[in-house]
């Protein structure tokens, strides 16, 4: 009896995923607010790589950040990367399916520089016509996937998030917020989906990680007490 009361146990309400700074509400701001900063750096450097090829074009008057952006679009990428990084671990908890593949810092930061590559070459190489530009861009996303997801919870939530993401910007569009050159699909460009997608699992991924790690640190500290 005394053995057993003396093995140190992990709070049961974290699941695989456990908090391990205070509270579990105070370690979801804390997340929160990595993934949000996060996501506004990805969101200027990607949107910079935009601009140089003439992807976007913003209207004057909201022409107010460092990289000739619209004010708003980092704090909303930000948003939306801090939604995503909580929403996969979360997912995992409640589908019973903690991912555990590939779960470390290192591949997680290679699936950063592919998702960065993969807007790269949306922006720098130049394709025949958009139809291959937007199938290759699907493999590419698709195979970013399979390397560092292979989930049925992460491609389905990629796929939803690719699909509320294109409407958003569709609507924005739409209502002359901002434009693209050359829309070849309803206002927008028919490779949008397959960018947000492949940021979607860019953005998971690091959530995942920071939950996972997070469940390192409190069962080290566990076994020490």
């Amino acid at each position: 009896m005394a053995e057993n009361d003396a093995t140190p146990t992990l709070p049961k309400k974290c699941g695989p995923y456990i908090s391990s700074v205070t509270s579990h509400g105070m370690n979801l701001v804390i997340r929160g607010v990595v993934l949000f900063f996060i996501g506004v750096f990805l969101a200027l450097i990607l949107n910079l790589l935009q601009i140089q090829r003439n992807v976007t074009l913003f209207p004057p008057d909201v022409i107010t950040s460092i990289f000739s952006s619209a004010w708003w679009v980092p704090p909303c990428c930000g948003t939306a990367s801090a939604v995503i990084g909580l929403l996969y671990p979360c997912m995992d908890r409640h589908l019973g399916e903690p991912h555990k593949f590939k779960r470390e810092w290192s591949s997680v930061m290679r699936c950063v520089a592919v998702f960065v590559g993969i807007n790269h070459a949306s922006a720098k190489v130049d394709f025949a016509n958009n139809i291959q530009l937007s199938l290759t861009l699907a493999a590419l996303s698709i195979g970013l996937w399979w390397t560092f997801d292979r989930s049925r919870s992460g491609f389905g939530l990629g796929v939803g998030i690719a699909f509320l993401a294109t409407l958003v910007s569709q609507l924005l569009v739409y209502n002359g917020v901002y434009q693209y050159t050359s829309p070849d699909f309803l206002y927008v460009r028919s490779w949008l989906p397959c960018i947000f997608f492949a940021g979607g699992i860019t953005m998971g991924n690091i959530g995942r990680q920071l939950a996972m790690y997070e469940c390192k640190v409190i069962a080290e500290k566990s076994h020490e007490d």
